[in-house]
């Protein structure tokens, strides 16, 4: 039997700083994971680069049954808190868009950051073993593994949702909540592609490849970022973020024109350009295979902009503006960044993130029901969850 203070399962980017925190407490802890190698939804990350978190980080940005759940450990350890960490580490990184923070070399750094942190701690991390079962006892819980038994006082679930099922994503987490009784709300995949009806994708499909500025509206939320045409459907970060309130049967409402007017522009064209074609005033804001197909695909008369009806124009313009494309559903946990939903935030300690009504268990980062925004929310999650937890184990 190998006996430790804390053990965290899941070596992950919650788990792995969680381990950090308590060891550097004096806590002897050993972090477990069926992996042949930690972090590895961190090493894909940002394409590689990991965007470890937003400097705009705040409540606002996470969706949750509970949305004043994440406050606690957000405003306790925030992101220059983590930005601090991270140059205290000489990691050279920068800002894309948005606030989201970047590695300028490669997401390794990040992971590194996190082993040195744990080594420095004392932190003992296994990874190729398997779970089989968790016990709670007097003393805390008793654990059956592929690598042996071990008993701890304090136990971190920290395996992640369901998404990136190729990168080892399990529902183990979910199953330890309900096995000591934790309410678990629905999952759904989040921050993920929308695909298309056929009669939809027949003509975007064409598309594929061609990216353009939107607002996206779905549930009375707004983004303003890039929306990409895929062979499937609907992609790029305006689509991934306004997926995470999207459910079936809902219809999106997308403005193709953000910075333009469209009734002002084709206006405009009828005064100044009345003999060019609607295809070329379009084309003035909108990729020409773009315009061909929205053309093709809306029935509008492609002929001298002064032979449109007002009525004709006033279409136009209108679907330009709040095209309305109802999608047939998504990729699924297979393309997903996050899972929406996981343990009841109603269980957790929002200062401790234990169970409420089971001593020494707890859960952290995405396990739980709060998922971040795109673009580096969902690490600061992991980091604030991991380190309130890392506080108490």
């Amino acid at each position: 039997m190998i006996k430790r203070d804390v053990i965290i399962i899941g070596a992950g980017a919650a788990g792995l700083f969680c381990a950090a925190q308590a060891g550097a407490r004096g806590r002897s802890v050993e972090v477990l994971d069926h992996a042949k190698k930690v972090g590895r939804k961190i090493l894909m990350s940002g394409g590689g680069r990991c965007n470890f978190t937003n400097m705009y980080a705040s409540p606002e940005n996470f969706l949750s049954n509970n949305p004043h759940f994440c406050k606690s450990a957000l405003s306790r350890y925030t992101q220059w808190d983590f930005i601090g960490l991270v140059a205290e580490h000489g990691i050279a990184y920068h800002e894309k868009t948005l606030g989201q923070l970047f590695c300028d070399d490669s997401a390794k750094d990040i992971v590194d950051l996190l082993l040195n942190e744990c080594s420095k701690a004392g932190v003992t991390i296994t990874t190729r073993c398997e779970i089989l079962t968790v016990e709670k006892d007097e003393s805390g819980y008793l654990l059956s593994t592929s690598n042996g038994d071990y008993s701890c006082e304090s136990l971190v679930i920290a395996t992640g949702g369901l998404s990136m099922p190729k990168l080892g994503a399990t529902p183990f987490g979910y199953k330890v909540a309900e096995q000591f009784g934790l309410n678990v709300l629905p999952t759904r995949a989040a921050l993920v592609p929308f695909t298309l009806h056929d009669k939809d994708k027949e003509t975007l499909a064409e598309l594929s490849g061609i990216a353009t500025d939107v607002y996206a509206t779905c549930n009375g939320t707004t983004f303003k970022e890039a929306m990409l045409f895929t062979h499937r459907g609907l992609s790029g970060p305006a689509m991934l973020q306004v997926s995470s309130y999207w459910e079936a049967g809902d219809t999106l409402s997308i403005n193709m024109l953000p910075n333009n007017d469209a009734h002002e522009l084709i206006n405009n064209a009828r005064e100044a350009a009345p003999d060019a074609l609607l295809a070329t005033c379009l084309s003035k804001v909108f990729p020409k295979r773009l315009v061909q197909s929205f053309i093709e695909y809306n029935g509008w008369r492609n002929v001298p902009v002064k032979q449109l009806s007002h009525g004709e124009c006033d279409a136009i313009a209108n679907t330009l503006e709040n095209w309305q494309i109802k999608p047939n559903g998504t990729e699924g946990y297979r393309t997903a960044e996050v899972t929406i939903g996981g343990v009841d935030t109603n269980e957790l300690s929002s200062k401790t993130m234990m169970a409420k009504n089971v001593d020494g268990l707890f859960f952290i980062g995405e396990v739980v029901d709060v998922t971040g925004w795109l673009g580096g929310f969902n690490f600061q999650w992991a980091w604030s969850s991991g380190w309130a937890a890392g506080q108490v184990v």
